[in-house]
């Protein structure tokens, strides 16, 4: 009766269907280990956000690689800008999606070491070998409030650190790179800076990253495993509507037996 079922063309279904099924069940466990990693990131941003601030000597030093655990930590920092080796960082983007650039200016701290500040957003020059307007950073000594992050990277940012650039522009926020540039030490990472605010609103200052929402991945993996359990569902009624038709075939084909509606599929 399922003899049929040894054919060539039910052979490569049926191992189609087969292979299907753990494809299926691990692209679920995919997006639920994406899911699970952002709601993870979620936590360690709120968490973060909410910790009392420190000074940023506590949590980097020259050469220093901040750990993803201090991403996103408040900290403080007292110095004096050093705007003479102010650079601009290219194709950045604005909070409603402008392309422009970030400002990013040493901090010379008392000790005689440097920090560097992405104090935010402003338009790109017109003219791309040109360096943009950029407001001045405050004069005198200033006590800085701003978020950690991790120095940038081609890997990890998808950014071509491109060379050849105009003078005093980049593309990665890297302090290795400005410390060659300035010939002293300065802390690993950065800070994006929080306050204090930058007078006219200008340079926009970076919002903080989400935090709340998770994206759509639980829903994704539920689809997949939804899809997994459909396949041998979907055998099974492929089978049973194969050997209904085949015995509709066979009783119409007896001689003297009653003609038969078409059987629907």
């Amino acid at each position: 009766m399922y003899r049929f079922l040894l054919s060539r063309q039910w052979v490569i279904l049926t191992l189609g269907a087969l292979a299907l099924i753990p494809t299926m069940i691990q692209l679920g466990f995919w997006q639920f280990h994406r899911h699970e990693h952002r709601v993870a990131q979620n936590t360690l941003i709120a968490d973060n956000l909410k910790a009392k601030p420190v000074p940023v000597e506590e949590l980097t030093s020259p050469g220093h690689t901040v750990p993803r655990a201090d991403y996103w930590r408040t900290v403080t920092a007292t110095g004096t800008f050093d705007t003479a080796h102010e650079v601009v960082v290219r194709r950045r983007t604005s909070s409603d999606d402008q392309v422009g650039v970030h400002v990013l200016t040493p901090l010379v701290l008392r000790d005689g070491r440097v920090v560097l500040v992405n104090r935010g957003w402003v338009p790109a020059a017109a003219d791309q070998h040109s360096y943009p307007p950029v407001p001045p950073a405050p004069r005198g000594e200033v006590t800085v409030t701003g978020r950690l992050k991790a120095d940038e990277t081609t890997g990890a940012s998808g950014i071509k650190d491109l060379k050849g650039l105009p003078d005093r522009q980049v593309m990665l926020i890297s302090s290795r790179q400005q410390a060659e540039l300035m010939g002293r030490e300065v802390l690993g990472g950065y800070l994006e800076l929080t306050a204090p605010e930058p007078a006219g609103g200008t340079p926009e200052t970076i919002a903080e990253p989400d935090h709340e929402s998770i994206g759509p991945h639980m829903a994704y993996a539920v689809q997949w495993w939804l899809f997994a359990a459909g396949v041998p569902v979907g055998w099974v009624i492929l089978v049973r509507r194969e050997k209904r038709d085949r015995e509709a075939g066979e009783a119409s084909d007896v001689p003297g037996s009653p003609e038969r509606e078409p059987v629907e599929a």
